[in-house]
């Protein structure tokens, strides 16, 4: 028996999972038992990620050993750092090159492999995946890729290796902060993608490599630099007013703001929020104003649909503000998100049912009672 489901799969639950959730309605979500946002103010990047490595946070020596030993996984290997000027020549974008040059990181299937196996792979494609874009974005600026430093934490390292410049402790943080709040959130498009892949018995590279592809897509990562133009389109105050009105009688979407799961404030558009007012600059204030307006005039013109602040709109003022350039605001998404793949990835690898929904077929009626092949046409 067929069952249809709706668009976008919305509301279908397709499986379980203890890795964390989403309450849209509530405006809230958790990294297992643990509010996500509280984790962003008061835990360090690595400790989070060893909660989504082992399930539980660290005390404080398993967390220094975890942020050495990740540290020392950030090396590429000779034979990626010889191919990165190539993809850069490309001219694809950074998470394209991400792709190729993660696919050469060897990875045996999940299907057999054990599970110390398979998260020793995840650690090492999440490790491995700041360095990769950090050197490509730096080649495709004619400079030379800066080697990681095993002394820094991850965003200190990834500011490091993006810029060849040790950040202040306030960037750091707000950076990390940012990449905490982004590891996981429920079962967008990309982690959705990485579990199909794992359910295949795939290995942890494929499924990564597989949510790239989607997560690059502008109405799921690719948004935060596009947020940050729409503040440049508008200009100034007195702007905004006809230019949100322009694009709503045009059906456009206000990059920014709304959200699929969120029906009231996103949580982590409301973070970042505060991180870019610690040290406002003109830019914070424009935004601030900019977001008041735009909210209310999206109630006006779209009552009942409950659409404010996401993530992006503040993630790109935050990244502006740390110095981050805006091609590398997604990237720097996914620096974060992988990790959140890979724990996907790896609980769905427990399962072994493959994921394997149907389509209905709407096509031109089918051709009964096609006429025979002789064999003189199979010669």
């Amino acid at each position: 028996m067929l069952i249809d489901a709706p668009k976008g799969l919305k509301d279908v639950v397709v499986t379980t999972t203890r890795i964390g959730d989403v309450n849209g309605a509530a405006g809230y979500y958790h990294y297992r038992e643990h509010d996500a946002i509280d984790l962003a103010r008061t835990r360090s990047f690595e400790e989070v990620w060893f909660l989504f490595a082992e399930g539980r946070l660290p005390n404080a020596d398993e967390a220094a050993r975890f942020a050495e030993h990740t540290a020392g996984l950030r090396e590429l290997t000779a034979s990626i750092r010889e191919v990165l000027p190539a993809i850069a020549r490309s001219g694809c974008t950074a998470l394209a090159g991400l792709r190729t040059a993660l696919s050469m990181v060897p990875s045996r299937p999940m299907w057999d492999a054990p599970m110390n196996e398979r998260k020793a792979d995840a650690l090492k494609v999440s490790a491995m995946t700041p360095t990769i874009l950090a050197a490509l974005h730096r080649i495709n600026r004619g400079l030379d890729p800066v080697n990681p430093r095993v002394d820094l934490s991850m965003s200190a390292n990834w500011l490091y290796m993006l810029t060849g410049l040790e950040p202040s402790t306030w960037t750091s943080r707000a950076v990390e902060q940012y990449l905490i709040a982004t590891i996981d959130h429920g079962f967008n498009a990309s982690t959705f993608t990485a579990r199909v892949v794992a359910s295949a018995g795939s290995d942890v590279v494929s499924a990564v490599t597989a949510a790239i592809g989607t997560f690059s897509g502008p109405l799921h990562g690719g948004a935060p630099d596009r947020a940050l133009e729409a503040l440049d389109l508008i200009g100034s105050p007195d702007n905004i007013d006809a230019w949100v009105r322009e694009r709503i009688e045009q059906g456009d979407r206000i990059m920014g703001f709304g959200h699929a799961v969120y029906k009231t404030e996103d949580p982590r558009a409301r973070l970042l929020k505060e991180i870019a007012l610690e040290q406002p600059t003109a830019l914070t204030e424009f935004a601030v104003t900019v977001e008041r307006k735009v909210t209310e005039l999206l109630a006006e013109l779209k009552p009942g649909r409950q659409l404010y602040a996401n993530v992006e709109f503040y993630a790109g003022v935050v990244m502006e503000q740390c110095g981050i350039p805006r091609e590398m605001f997604t990237p720097t998404f996914a620096c974060s998100r992988v990790v959140g793949w890979c724990a996907n990835a790896l609980e769905q690898s427990e399962d072994k049912k493959i994921i394997r929904p149907v389509a209905r077929y709407t096509g031109p009626e089918p051709q009964v009672g096609s006429p025979q092949i002789g064999s003189e046409q199979l010669r």
